[in-house]
C-alpha cells in the first residue's frame, strides 16, 4: 500500500519558523544595510545588528505567544460553549451534526447515522472537528509557535550579522544584500521543502519582497545618515 506524505500537521510550527527566519534575515540585514550607508565605519554596524537581532528575537516570540494565546483562548472558549450545548441540548446538537453532513454530501439517512455513531464515541471532539475547525492539528500551541518564532528569528539574524563581522566596510551595503538574497532564497527552499510546496514561488516571493525592504532600508540611511569618518 503506497503511504501519501501529508504535510498539514506541521503547519503551526512551519508557519512561526519561516516568518521567524524570514524576518530574521530581513531586519538584521536591512538595519545593517541602513547603518552601513549613513556610515564609513564598522562598530556602528554591528552595534545596531546585534540590538536589531536581540530585540527582534524578544518582539517576535512576545508577538507569537500573545496572539497564539489570543487564538487559543477563542478556541477554548467555544469548546467550552460546545461542551455546555451537547449537555444541554443533545438532540438539537445532534441534528445540526447531521446537517453538516449533509451539506457536505451524504443522503439523510446516512447522515444521520454518521452523527449518531460519531456522538456515541466522542460528541465534544466531533463537534470541535466538524462544526468548529479545531483539531488536534491545527489548534494553537502559544509556546511551541513562540519558542519556534524567537529560535529560527535568532538563526536567521546570525547570516547577516556574520557578514556585518567579516565584510569589507566599504562595500557592506552590497555583501549584505548579496548574501541576504541568498539566505533568503535558501530560507525559502527549506520552507518549501518542508511544507511540500513549490520551491521556485517560494523563492521569488521572499526574495522579491526582501530586496524591497533591504533597498527602502539603503535608500533611508542614504538620504539621512551622516557619513564621518
Amino acid at each position: 500500500m503506497k503511504t501519501e506524505n501529508h504535510y498539514i500537521n506541521r503547519s503551526g510550527w512551519l508557519r512561526a519558523a519561516v516568518l521567524g527566519a524570514n524576518d530574521g534575515i530581513l531586519s538584521t540585514s536591512s538595519i545593517a544595510i541602513g547603518v552601513a550607508a549613513a556610515s564609513v565605519t564598522r562598530e556602528p554596524v554591528l552595534l545596531a545588528a546585534a540590538a536589531g537581532l536581540t530585540a527582534g528575537a524578544l518582539s517576535m516570540a512576545a508577538g507569537e505567544y500573545v496572539s497564539v494565546s489570543s487564538q487559543a483562548d477563542v478556541e477554548n472558549a467555544d469548546l467550552q460553549r460546545e461542551k455546555a450545548e451537547l449537555e444541554n441540548t443533545p438532540e438539537s446538537e445532534l441534528e445540526e451534526l447531521a446537517q453538516i453532513y449533509i451539506e457536505r454530501g451524504l443522503e439523510p439517512e446516512l447522515a444521520r447515522q454518521v452523527a449518531v455513531q460519531l456522538t456515541a464515541h466522542n460528541a465534544l471532539e466531533t463537534h470541535a472537528r466538524d462544526e468548529l475547525g479545531i483539531n488536534e492539528i491545527t489548534q494553537a500551541n502559544p509556546f511551541t509557535a513562540a519558542f519556534a518564532s524567537a529560535f529560527s528569528f535568532i538563526i536567521g539574524g546570525i547570516l547577516p550579522l556574520l557578514t556585518a563581522v567579516f565584510a569589507p566596510i566599504h562595500q557592506m551595503v552590497l555583501y549584505q544584500y548579496g548574501f541576504s538574497i541568498i539566505f533568503l532564497a535558501l530560507s525559502g527552499i527549506l520552507a518549501a521543502k518542508a511544507g511540500g510546496s513549490q520551491t521556485g514561488k517560494a523563492v521569488l516571493r521572499i526574495c522579491m519582497w526582501g530586496t524591497f525592504a533591504m533597498a527602502a532600508s539603503a535608500l533611508v540611511g542614504h538620504l539621512f545618515g551622516v557619513q564621518t569618518p
